[in-house]
């Protein structure tokens, strides 16, 4: 007897319903249109990479939650883990790509951590990047592009975050704290908004800093001002016209990663209480640590995930459909099936996404509800008297208001009332 197998993903990795999707897909297509906007050009690399070209990149810690394994011809390969590294053998291999090149990526990567909200072993990563070039106009750039990708996804409450590393290197320097102790103390920093200074000292002392260094990196950090580079940035705004309550000078933004070399940033939106939706920063010598060639360079990772949970939880589309149907065919009755297959296509013709009703002898009334159950805005229907009057009846299905029009009038209504 065969052993019926229980229906079930694998852990950390989740099925998108067409409901998720809806929204997933828009949010992809609206940042893909930002992206293009600025010139920037789509990349795509394979999910598998050789295994030398996936180790010794991001640390110990970091292959740990690779994805090894020996392929059918004994090749060692594994999982893409981020994109990043992928961009660097990219740069390596085809040497003739013009710079500055402006590159975005939208792609799954693959992860063998503990599961929990918000963490998954596999999900989209979607980055932006400009390689080739050390110009602050490439980093304001891309905070440009952060803002104009969160604003066309319809947030209107959030802020950008912006600090420069070499000020924090200073900072560091100045309050004579140890180059082995540095990293983890800006680890500690950049917690300040959210867990206060409180407990960031007890931190920094657990971490073995005398009292002495952590009050001087307190009175500092209070003093500090941006530097040339951001001031230049912050101009750039004001001639692209980008309002100033939605940027901020950010003196104990530290982002996590220790590869940044210059100015950074991070997306917070006010509500919910989630952390950054879109984060990154200047990495000049990032892609020849990866074992691409020495190319300086700019980017930043947007959270799609957490985009899409803050869309839903906040409610910012809704008149969003969740099928991208626009109208359902029905058909009276058999003998009227080839009539409801013309009209469809009439529909289909005018770009207006449409399904017909796959069975003739279902009654009408099932129809509607399948409709209805779908979230299909409108309905068609052509029984005898409409075809005999050259007419159809569309109705809407949020509303119930329904009337019997030419067909060309129908096709006026969807596409004035449904985008």
């Amino acid at each position: 007897m065969t052993k019926k197998i229980k229906p079930q993903t694998l852990k950390g990795f989740r099925d998108f319903l067409p409901k998720d999707m809806v929204i997933r897909q828009k949010v992809i297509e609206t940042l893909k249109i930002v992206f293009e906007s600025y010139g920037f050009e789509p990349l795509e690399t394979p999910a598998l990479e050789y295994a030398d070209t996936l180790l010794g990149k991001s640390g110990k810690e970091a292959e740990k939650l690779m994805y090894l394994f020996k392929d059918s011809g004994g090749r060692d390969v594994g999982l893409r883990y981020e994109l990043t590294i992928s961009l660097a053998r990219v740069m390596a291999q085809y040497p003739n790509i013009p710079l500055p090149f402006k590159r975005y990526q939208m792609q799954p990567v693959w992860r063998a951590e503990k599961p929990q909200k918000g963490r998954y072993r596999e999900f989209l990563q979607c980055d932006v990047d400009i390689m080739g070039t050390t110009s602050f106009l490439a980093d304001a750039e891309i905070i440009e592009i952060i803002y104009q990708s969160i604003i066309a996804l319809g947030f209107k409450k959030f802020v950008i975050k912006i600090n420069n590393r070499k000020l924090l290197f200073k900072l560091m320097e100045d309050a004579n704290v140890p180059k082995e102790k540095r990293l983890a103390t800006l680890i500690s920093i950049d917690k300040l908004g959210k867990n206060g200074r409180d407990k960031v000292e007890t931190e920094l002392i657990l971490k073995g800093l005398p009292k002495e260094n952590i009050n001087k990196i307190f009175n500092l950090i209070s003093k500090i001002k941006p530097d040339e580079t951001l001031e230049e940035i912050f101009r750039t705004f004001e001639s692209s016209k980008i309002p100033k309550e939605y940027f901020q000078f950010d003196p104990t933004l530290v982002r996590g990663l220790d590869y940044y070399t210059g100015p950074i940033y991070e997306a917070i939106v006010e509500k919910p209480k989630i952390g950054s939706i879109a984060g990154g920063g200047r990495y000049d010598k990032l892609i020849s640590n990866l074992g691409g060639p020495d190319i300086p360079a700019t980017g930043v990772s947007f959270g799609l995930d957490r985009i899409c949970d803050v869309i839903k939880e906040q409610n910012l589309w809704p008149n969003l459909s969740p099928t991208p149907t626009k109208v359902l065919v029905t058909i009276f009755s058999p003998e009227y099936l080839e009539n409801s297959i013309e009209i469809a296509n009439k529909l289909r013709a005018e770009s207006i996404p449409t399904e017909l009703y796959l069975d003739p002898e279902t009654k009408l009334d099932k129809q509607l509800k399948y409709a209805s159950k779908k979230g299909i805005p409108y309905v068609i229907i052509a029984g005898p008297e409409e075809i005999k009057a050259g007419k159809f009846t569309i109705k809407a299905m949020k509303t119930g208001k329904q009337e019997t029009v030419l067909l060309a009038r129908a096709i006026e209504i969807i596409k004035k009332n449904v985008s």
